[in-house]
């Protein structure tokens, strides 16, 4: 089986690569869906989150309040490491069961901070999604209606895109349209193919 680890940036087009793969019918293990389980109400890490955040970050119904947790972590480094060390681990754990019981010829670890996270360690192969800063800027501003300053501290808080791209063994630019995003995953699709 190849491990192919898929990342990038907030707002780079990481998610629309992703599903663009899934349509193609392979198989994706997407960090965020794996988390948003995990972190299911009454769950032991929700429990955890809690109990090391205090009880505002959780709704009234026992959920958890994404949005709350998220203005606590974000722009805070030392909180947001102590959010990683309960996260991560449970995580990772679970991606070894869904990788163990997987019978893909090749499969995809769609995880946001592969790198920051090493969940690196577990991919045979590495591509990036990149975009400029700007058209992060745009796309996040637009898409989760934040201000000029909640987007740049979401942009900040993650691995510098250079440095994702240093880690990379492919990277695809993304500033354009999707079908040019698409057009340049089938021919990533064929270098991997070849390389096998």
């Amino acid at each position: 089986m190849k491990i192919i680890g898929l990342t990038g940036g907030i707002a780079t087009g990481k998610s629309s690569a992703s599903k663009f793969l899934k349509k193609q019918g392979f198989q994706i293990i997407d960090a965020d869906a794996v988390v948003h389980e995990l972190q299911a109400t009454g769950s032991s890490l929700l429990s955890e989150i809690a109990n090391a955040f205090g009880s505002t970050v959780l709704h009234e119904d026992g959920s958890l309040n994404r949005g709350k947790l998220g203005k606590i972590v974000f722009g805070n480094a030392d909180v947001r490491a102590k959010l990683d060390a309960i996260v991560h681990p449970v995580v990772r754990a679970e991606f070894e069961e869904r990788l163990r019981k997987s019978k893909a010829d090749m499969l995809f670890l769609d995880v946001p901070l592969l790198f920051e996270a090493g969940f690196d360690d577990m991919t045979d192969v590495n591509l990036v999604i990149r975009a400029s800063r700007e058209m992060q800027l745009k796309r996040l501003k637009m898409r989760d209606g934040l201000t000029e300053q909640e987007a740049q501290a979401r942009i900040n808080s993650q691995m510098p895109m250079s440095e994702k791209v240093a880690r990379a063994d492919f990277v695809i630019d993304n500033n354009g349209e999707i079908h040019e995003l698409e057009e340049n995953i089938e021919k990533f699709l064929g270098e991997i193919k070849l390389g096998n």
